[in-house]
């Protein structure tokens, strides 16, 4: 679960804030040892993981400005909003986080934050001496899922925009699915990174030396293969989610997730869900 840090001389820039529990023991100490205060902070999409640490943030650091995506916003801004938005929507089909996982997400979510600012597609960052980032709009995981865009190194932060074939543990076994709400969506955000040419995707969940082309391949035939075993099932949401677990996965871990893509594709594909 990695967050950045981007420090130029105009404008230090943090990436995602991670669980309520990850601020202090981690990116106070690094901002710290790194002599530095954030100026702005962007979350790049409305997950636990990624914006449950903006209340811890924003009592340490008051000064800085909180922004993301307008899709997104009412979900970051709310652990209501995201908890009925985000994760709890699967009850309406029978299914959804256990009761273990629920609070765990209560927990970690940290508590509702105001957003300060939107970023939207085109806007640029600049960072002092030259030094510009490109926001990008990268919908599919979330609506307003946002990545930056570093022409001077090639970088792309991308976050959870791709997600080859779901999140693995430390020893390589597939863990958590990727949650995929638009499926048009997110293959035109694989073809969109693809178009950059990137020479490093610096991802939350995957290792900065992935090669790129492989990886974006990887994430665009997963969502292939959700259609076609969504054209190839049939009955109610929970059990095309279990056929495609069985054929995409396993995944051990929040396998109900996969029902997002399942429900988007089936959908796309005439049926009423």
């Amino acid at each position: 679960m990695a967050q950045y840090v981007l420090t130029g001389s105009a404008l230090t820039l943090l990436v995602d804030t991670g669980l309520a529990s990850t601020p202090e023991p981690v990116l106070v100490p690094a901002l710290a040892q790194l002599d530095r205060e954030p100026d702005l902070v962007i979350t790049s999409h409305a997950d636990v993981d990624h914006c449950g640490g903006n209340a811890a943030i924003r009592a340490r650091f008051p000064r800085a400005r909180l922004a993301c995506h307008p899709a997104d916003r009412a979900w970051v801004q709310s652990t209501a909003a995201m908890l009925a938005g985000n994760y709890l929507w699967y009850g309406h089909y029978g299914f959804g986080p256990s009761a273990q996982d629920r609070a765990f997400l209560e927990a970690e979510l940290g508590g509702d934050t105001p957003v300060d600012d939107e970023l939207s597609d085109g806007d640029v960052l600049d960072l002092g001496d030259g030094w510009a980032l490109e926001v990008l709009h990268l919908p599919g995981h979330t609506p307003g899922h946002l990545g930056l865009w570093d022409p001077r190194s090639r970088s792309a932060i991308v976050i959870d925009a791709v997600l080859d074939r779901g999140v693995r543990d430390r020893v390589g076994t597939l863990l958590i699915p990727p949650r995929i709400y638009d499926t048009v969506g997110y293959a035109a955000t694989i073809d969109r990174i693809a178009a950059l040419a990137p020479e490093r995707l610096l991802t939350a969940h995957f290792g900065v030396g992935e090669d790129v082309d492989a990886f974006l391949e990887r994430s665009r035939g997963w969502n292939e293969q959700v259609a076609t075993a969504v054209r190839d099932g049939d009955g109610d949401l929970r059990a095309l989610t279990d056929r495609v677990n069985d054929r995409v996965g396993p995944y051990p871990e929040f396998a109900h997730e996969l029902a997002a893509a399942v429900r988007d594709h089936a959908r796309r594909q005439g049926a009423d869900l």
